[in-house]
């Protein structure tokens, strides 16, 4: 495992800085509203105050008065007002603010007196705008002012978020380097907040499990080859013996079948538990060759071959001599002696075909169908048609084993019987 990036101290650094940016970014358009708006007051307050001065004029001599200020102009006519503030004051009645052409930038106020006439009140105030020249600096200003705000944000937060993630970054670190052969004795503490705290204690407490679990994967796999093996090979050779004594009944001798049946089915359940453990416990090493099929399926079939004693069943075997599987040669004959065991093991009589066609091998055996209710559960440990002999746990153990090195096992059936297919994951099909 690779050691752990910084994610999450940069993805609070990213956060921060996104979150500084915004705000002075939302402050930085609030000024900036708020001096133009303070600026169209000012224009607005102005010429308020010379309409209340222009309506007493009207009121005292009967007529408008000059404006007093030089950029005010008055105009009793909508038609000699500025040509930019004419066409768009006919589109917008309401309008106050008008942008013309050349800089320049108008206010408009009307006038109504009590006779009901109607003037208008029009200030150019290009040359009165203060926001207008000041705003290259005063964004600049903004601009500044926000990298001086961030890079202080940025500073305090990187100092914040390292005091805070440090502790979980050195808890990933430790975990990074576990290994099931390289487990630690104890995961590093010392940190500071609680919550970490709590967790590398609860991963103390469970790497030390684990290191109990397996240790005792590890004496079982010492200890199975004598105190499984040695005894199920006894009741296999006592059985072969008894079975060519001339005196043995009928009975006693289909008695004898299923106990050499269930000592193989167990032998061979033995066999896949022992490789999965050694599979388990193994340094990785390099890629073993592809192992042929056929020299190893010849051998299981001879293997097997008592369990098809007294059985009206053929076997024909299809598979050409350069045929081969992704696996190590010890674990394709694991896999087999289960599948071509249990295929002989399940066929009272007719037939058992092995054939490999496009890197897909498959066994089919003629007799029981796979019945309904078995066929959710049939690769679960214990799932076992009624009367089999066997425990349940060879085909679950098997796709354990086959999902261990990259194969696929899938089991299907008809009434015409049972088909096995054993492929390298993601081999198509053959047609």
């Amino acid at each position: 495992m690779s050691a752990p990036r910084r994610g999450l101290h940069r993805r609070v650094m990213l956060m921060l800085t996104g979150f500084t940016l915004g705000v002075a970014a939302l402050f930085g358009a609030y000024a900036i509203t708020f001096m133009y708006a303070v600026e169209d007051r000012f224009f607005e307050a102005q010429l308020e105050d010379e309409a209340a001065w222009q309506l007493r004029q009207r009121a005292a001599t009967g007529a408008w008065a000059v404006p007093r200020s030089a950029h005010v102009r008055l105009h009793e006519d909508a038609a000699e007002l500025p040509d930019e503030v004419r066409t768009v004051l006919e589109r917008e009645p309401r309008r106050v603010e008008f942008p013309g052409r050349d800089g320049r930038h108008y206010h408009l106020h009307a006038l109504d007196d009590r006779s009901g006439a109607r003037a208008w009140l029009v200030a150019e105030v290009s040359g009165q705008l203060v926001v207008r020249p000041m705003r290259g600096r005063i964004l600049q200003l903004l601009g500044w002012s926000a990298a001086a705000v961030v890079l202080l944000a940025l500073l305090a937060g990187h100092r914040l978020a390292r005091r805070t993630t440090a502790p979980l970054s050195r808890l990933a670190a430790a975990v990074a380097d576990m290994r099931p052969d390289r487990l630690p004795e104890a995961v590093p503490g010392g940190f500071g907040d609680e919550e970490t705290a709590v967790l590398a204690r609860g991963l103390d407490d469970l790497v030390g499990r684990i290191r109990e679990f397996i240790a005792r994967e590890q004496e079982f796999t010492r200890d199975a080859s004598h105190e499984l093996r040695t005894p199920l090979a006894v009741i296999r050779s006592a059985g072969e013996r008894l079975a060519r004594e001339p005196g043995l009944g009928d009975a006693a001798r289909t008695q004898l079948d299923h106990i050499r049946q269930s000592a193989a089915q167990l032998e061979q359940t033995v066999d896949m538990l022992l490789a999965l453990a050694r599979e388990g416990d193994a340094q990785p090493a390099a890629p073993a060759p592809p192992a042929r099929v056929l020299p190893v399926l010849e051998r299981v079939v001879v293997e097997q071959a008592p369990l098809l004693e007294d059985k009206a069943v053929s076997v024909d075997v299809q598979v050409a001599p350069d045929a081969s599987m992704p696996v190590p040669q010890a674990v394709l004959h694991v896999l087999l002696s289960n599948l071509v065991g249990n295929a002989f093991a399940h066929t009272a009589a007719g037939e058992v075909g092995i054939a490999m066609d496009a890197g897909t091998l498959r066994i089919f055996n003629t007799g029981h169908a796979i019945e309904p209710a078995l066929r959710d559960s049939l690769y679960q440990p214990f799932a076992r048609r009624e009367g089999s002999a066997g425990f349940g746990l060879g085909l679950a153990i098997a796709r354990r084993l086959c999902a261990r090195h990259g194969l696929e096992l899938h089991v299907d059936g008809d009434a015409r019987g049972i088909t096995t297919t054993l492929a390298a994951a993601g081999t198509p099909p053959p047609p």
